[in-house]
């Protein structure tokens, strides 16, 4: 299994100068994937070079409109899709993150149904950069109150629903742990729906040998399984954030 460094949770992201420092203290580490958030207000090109320059791929950003719960905002997702797409192509990036906002209140069927509509609807948006895109379950208990998908069962069958193969979900090991667990036989057992995985000890969200998750035992089985992609260190450093992804990349590399 490949690791990614999800820039944010470990590198100061103030300036397109920083984000290329990070790129390169991450090369230096010996790692050569990376994923972030917020993108909005990058030197694209200047990342790119140093993406360029290190050996490293940038592999997923993030969709900036999240609010597919709701038909109301579907043209605003859309059209966020398009751009982050357009981000995506020119840092060389192939997948995007995206939420599907708050629970509105209505019932769970319209909501589902209304996020599976919008998904389909921005396909070909996804087929014209051969980008994917994946929406991402997130527990409500600790960090996200009010958001919609919790359940990993139900993204699956958003995904099975769309049937494309631009339209995938990110697991997220940490999230997936607080509100249903299950995690191994869960992610083997759907390895068709998932294009990446994040992942953090739980409970605190810190290092992967924190907490109540063997990592290791995890790691093994998925790649037994046949997974082929990353799983991006999503999780805050209790030290030094380089000293820990050394260590990291030492135990789990």
């Amino acid at each position: 299994m490949r690791l990614c460094v999800p820039l944010p949770c470990h590198f100061s992201m103030g300036s397109t100068e920083e984000v290329c420092t990070a790129i390169r203290a991450v090369a230096a580490m010996g790692y050569n994937a990376v994923e972030a958030y917020g993108w909005n207000g990058w030197d694209l090109s200047a990342v790119r070079a140093a993406l360029d320059e290190c050996g490293v791929e940038f592999l997923s950003l993030v969709v900036p409109e999240t609010r597919m719960t709701d038909p109301a905002y579907r043209e605003s997702w859309l059209t966020a899709l398009e751009e982050a797409c357009k981000a995506a192509a020119a840092l060389g990036a192939k997948r995007l993150i995206t939420q599907v906002g708050p629970d509105t209140g209505a019932p769970r069927e319209e909501q589902h149904a209304a996020i599976v509509e919008t998904l389909k609807l921005g396909v070909s948006i996804l087929e014209k950069y051969g980008v994917t895109v994946m929406p991402e379950p997130l527990n409500t208990k600790v960090n996200h109150p009010g958001y919609y998908l919790t359940n990993a069962a139900e993204a699956f069958d958003m995904v099975r629903r769309v049937d494309s193969p631009f339209v995938k979900v990110v697991y997220d090991i940490y999230h997936q742990q607080i509100t249903e667990g299950d995690i191994i036989p869960t992610v083997t057992a759907n390895l068709d729906c998932i294009a990446h995985l994040h992942a953090a000890g739980h409970p605190g969200r810190h290092e992967l040998w924190e907490g109540e998750l063997n990592y290791r035992c995890i790691f093994d089985a998925i790649d037994k399984a046949g997974y082929t992609g990353a799983c991006g260190l999503e999780y805050g450093a209790l030290g030094n954030p380089v000293d820990s992804l050394l260590l990291t990349k030492e135990i789990y590399g």
